[in-house]
């Protein structure tokens, strides 16, 4: 007895001393500062979201590894016709949903008029690509879609979260609405996991899919913590009680990289940070007073107390590194004086008031609106910081409620249309990209056309016509372009970066080894 008593002794001094206790090695810790949303993936546009989403479910292609080519997952093998608007995919058999049900060409079809019919944001990806009539079940393994022309990134855009097949067994939730209430809270896919629990304000918890049709991932149980506050999570993310961990600060990272145990991840990536200047509300639907605000931005300023370097300043909209950026396109400087002309000439000699709407969650945002507030107020335009969880910050842009607002983009398939079509396509309005609401005629010609042009060089010429515009009409606040980077325990093995799936961690081969 008093040698047991000895040894629990002991036992509980080191873990007093060491502060922590370690997860359990088959279970992942992920600490996130933003919450979900929903967990529908024919809804959200959102990669937060699609964290907790994406590996719940499997899609006709995927991403190869680290690379944006694709590769078969449900689908094995396909055909694309000659005019590149057939394509017509070879279904793998004896795969079941996590609710039993079968997969089959029925079940494609139904997860693709289920995206369609639904109208929400996630749609964009076949909006006037593919229609419900174009979907034909060829047979029982085989599926065909029909496109309205010849899209050259759809094979791409089918490895995206919004491309994700559902099962039809959730219909029997619909009430009316596609089982969209249901399935916003659960998940019905084939992936290698599945929704087990989510304490909203808490954890998502995923579970391993134990009848997964595919390599069988090491981790039992994946809990994605919410940590609003980015201190908080860096101090876990210090003791080991969480082993990953998104969104925190460039200096926070720094700071994590000199702990012991800790390992800092970077990449170069095509994620972009934008202001939204809703282009629907006076005063900002003058372009006058868009390029007045442009000018008046530090964006050097920005750049190093933000991300202390680790990002370039945009040009344009498309991003450096993608086909189609034009590396001549103007660029706004800062000049105030410019500024401050271009806000007498639009009737504001002395400025106005006008707000800026954040998720105060994302620690970045809040020193970004601190900057703009201040660069602003040196030409008299009063900014007033509102701030409000992401879910609500969200449904706000989404209506147009905003005035000025800000967030991250990050392309789904590797093509300049994520930066054309979305942004700039006046229906797309809200949160499906397009959320400066802004409308051109000449804009929707070229976001429309781009889409659907085969010529490569008429294609180039189209998407120079839209950077330039886009830049004089001073639709966004087009800040930086940043280097991904990420924390992690250095026990956390098989990670994989794939600059198209950024904040959304390969789940389903990451393992944890305490010892090496």
């Amino acid at each position: 007895m008093g040698k047991w008593f000895v040894w629990i002794a002991v036992i509980l001094f080191i873990t007093g001393f060491l502060g922590y206790a370690k997860p359990p090695v088959d279970v992942l810790i992920f600490g996130s500062t933003v919450e979900a949303e929903t967990l529908d993936p024919h809804d959200t546009v959102d990669n937060f979201a699609w964290r907790a989403i994406y590996y719940c479910y499997d899609r006709l292609v995927k991403f190869k590894d680290g690379t944006t080519e694709v590769e078969p997952s449900l689908a094995e093998s396909w055909e694309i016709s000659e005019n590149g608007q057939t394509y017509t995919f070879h279904l793998r058999q004896g795969i079941n949903f996590i609710d039993g049900v079968p997969f089959n060409a029925e079940a494609v079809a139904y997860s693709f008029k289920r995206l369609i019919l639904l109208g929400r944001p996630a749609s964009g990806t076949v909006e006037g690509i593919l229609d419900v009539d174009g979907i034909e079940v060829v047979d029982e393994y085989t599926i065909r879609f029909h496109l309205n022309f010849p899209f050259v990134p759809f094979l791409g855009s089918l490895a995206t979260n919004q491309a994700s097949i559902v099962s039809p067994g959730i219909e029997q939730y619909s009430k009316g609405d596609y089982a969209a209430a249901w399935l916003a809270e659960h998940s019905a896919g084939t992936g290698p996991f599945y929704v087990k629990e989510w304490r909203r304000g808490d954890v998502i918890i995923l579970g391993r899919n134990e009848g997964y049709w595919g390599t069988k991932p090491f981790l039992r149980e994946i809990h994605i913590r919410y940590i609003p506050e980015a201190a908080v999570l860096r101090e876990l993310l210090e003791k080991g009680e969480v082993d990953m961990g998104e969104v925190l600060t460039d200096d926070q990272l720094d700071a994590l990289a000199k702990v012991s145990g800790v390992r800092i991840f970077e990449a170069p990536s095509f994620a972009v940070c934008r202001l939204y200047l809703n282009c629907s509300k006076p005063p900002l639907s003058d372009v006058r007073v868009r390029q007045a605000i442009s000018y008046a931005i530090d964006y050097d300023g920005i750049i190093y107390a933000v991300t202390k370097g680790h990002a370039v300043q945009m040009r344009g909209p498309i991003p450096q590194g993608m086909w189609g950026h034009d590396p001549t396109v103007f660029q706004y400087k800062r000049d105030l004086a410019k500024a401050r002309q271009l806000l007498a000439e639009a009737g504001y000699p002395t400025g106005f008031k006008i707000s800026m709407l954040i998720d105060p969650g994302i620690a970045a945002w809040v020193d970004i609106a601190t900057i703009v507030q201040a660069n602003l107020a040196e030409v008299g335009i009063n900014v007033e910081i509102v701030g409000y969880a992401r879910p609500t910050m969200r449904a706000m842009i989404d209506r147009g409620e905003h005035e000025i607002s800000i967030g991250y983009w990050t392309p789904d398939y590797p093509d300049p249309d994520m930066f054309a079509w979305y942004w700039f396509y006046s229906a797309n309005r809200g949160l499906g990209g397009n959320r400066s609401f802004y409308s051109n005629p000449r804009m929707d010609e070229l976001a429309v056309g781009q889409r659907a042009e085969p010529d490569p060089e008429k294609r180039l010429e189209m998407l120079k016509e839209l950077q330039k515009i886009a830049v004089e009409d001073a639709v966004y606040v087009y800040l930086y372009q940043s280097t991904y980077r990420t924390a992690m325990r250095e026990w956390v093995k098989g990670y994989v970066y794939n600059p198209m799936l950024l904040y959304m961690p390969n789940f389903d081969q990451i393992y944890k080894d305490y010892q090496g």
